[in-house]
């Protein structure tokens, strides 16, 4: 099977050519480029589809909205049409955001699929917009797509942008006396569902293989993880003290306290299940880390 993969640079699609023989698009495609990219479709005659590419940092959806808009929306519109003038047939999965749902009360948790969608940042109002077209495209097209909402990565190789990465990063710039121990945070007493990347590009290629045609799935741990609890496993994996100093600069409005969401529907449809437990995924970070650094 010939998978194409758009967003093959980016941390999930590294993960995707480590466990799937696929087809990248070429190296600087840009999806905003309808020209090119049905070229490249054409040539490369894909089977299926996984299509990552996106603009996917909140903060710079709010600085530049045109342009998420852009390659989050109006990419995946030029990928659905390049698929259609080469005659695809097969299933594309199409990855959107569990962002979309925006603010959850808290009587409502887990979140289910057939939650109301409250998208707050430009990123998530596009994500809703492309997972709205691959819907309709699901319906009308003579290609299948499933649609995915994944909630928060964790996992080697990851962008010190995110949380707990970059936790992970400090801890081990500590553990290497790069730095005094003194662990620079933001919020950390809010709750957040994080599952393995690896675990991750397993439920995408499982529902290649065995997700409905218009359907829309979780990819998520099911279980609620406070970030301090996972700063204070980082510090005992590592086998050192710091002191924890809130960092204003780091400090973002999160309206959202709590969140956690049900992957039951994915289960029910593929029999996926999180296999890594989240000791090994801040281990490997670890591991990772120091690697980087020494």
């Amino acid at each position: 099977m010939r998978l194409l993969l758009t967003g093959a640079n980016g941390f999930v699609g590294q993960y995707v050519q480590a466990a799937l023989p696929c087809v990248p698009l070429p190296d600087g495609l840009d999806l905003r480029d309808p020209a090119v990219l049905t070229a490249a479709v054409a040539a490369i005659r894909p089977d299926a589809v996984l299509h990552l590419a996106a603009q996917s940092f909140v903060p710079a959806s709010f600085e530049n909205p045109h342009e998420t808009f852009d390659i989050n929306l109006y990419g995946t519109l030029n990928l659905l049409e390049a698929l259609q003038a080469a005659a695809f047939r097969g299933r594309m999965i199409f990855v959107g955001s569990g962002d979309t749902y925006g603010q959850v009360p808290e009587a409502a948790l887990p979140v289910r699929e057939d939650h109301p969608l409250h998208p707050r940042n430009p990123y998530a109002v596009s994500k809703v917009a492309a997972e709205a077209l691959c819907y309709q495209w699901s319906q009308t097209s003579s290609f299948e797509i499933v649609m995915v909402r994944p909630f928060n990565h964790i996992g080697p190789g990851q962008s010190p942008r995110f949380a707990i990465a970059d936790f992970a990063r400090q801890v081990t710039e500590i553990r290497l006396d790069r730095r005094e121990p003194v662990l620079q945070v933001g919020d950390i007493d809010v709750t957040r569902d994080f599952t393995d990347v690896r675990d991750v590009v397993r439920a995408y290629a499982l529902l290649l293989e065995k997700g409905r045609n218009g359907g829309i799935y979780n990819v998520c741990s099911g279980r609620e993880y406070r970030i301090r609890d996972l700063l204070r496993q980082l510090l005992a994996l590592a086998g050192i003290e710091a002191t924890i100093e809130q960092d204003p600069v780091r400090l973002r409005r999160a309206e959202q306290r709590r969140m956690v969401a049900s992957f039951d529907l994915l289960h029910q449809d593929t029999g996926w299940q999180p296999a890594i437990p989240m000791e090994e995924s801040l281990q490997d970070l670890l591991n990772d880390w120091k690697e980087q650094l020494q």
